[in-house]
């Protein structure tokens, strides 16, 4: 097989784009069955692009965006960057608890409320570093 021939192996762009799918469809509930039914592949082949095996088409994450309800560009939060919380972001995307709470977030309408939850994950944060800092 020539090199114009060979065939297209998965990147570490591709890894990452997997895990965040994972992450999403884990912190919606969602199996690998059913996000493989609703975007007509097997749960397998959802498998294969969660951990990066098979690369995913263009048409095909756009599918995967539309039923995890996120912009495609979610999966493409970049890594690199000047600013810290920017090379935060795509490590914190593949907790699904964190995923998680930011869709549950999300969902809160209401500002005053948003501001209030907020508050209370910020301090249980502060109060945790001073517990860490003191063990």
């Amino acid at each position: 097989m020539t090199a114009t021939n060979a065939p297209k192996l998965a990147t570490e762009a591709d890894r990452a784009i997997g895990s965040r799918i994972a992450a999403l469809r884990a912190a919606q509930g969602l199996s690998q069955t059913a996000l493989g039914h609703a975007i007509g592949v097997s749960f397998q082949q959802v498998q294969k692009y969660e951990k990066g095996r098979n690369r995913i088409g263009a048409s095909r994450l756009q599918r995967i965006a539309d039923q995890l309800k996120v912009p495609v560009e979610t999966f493409f939060a970049s890594s690199q960057g000047n600013d810290d919380q920017e090379a935060v972001v795509p490590a914190v995307s593949n907790d699904p608890k964190v995923v998680e709470l930011v869709l549950a977030f999300m969902g809160i309408a209401d500002e005053t409320t948003r501001d209030s939850v907020l508050s209370i994950v910020k301090a249980a944060a502060t109060i945790q570093r001073k517990r860490a800092g003191q063990a």
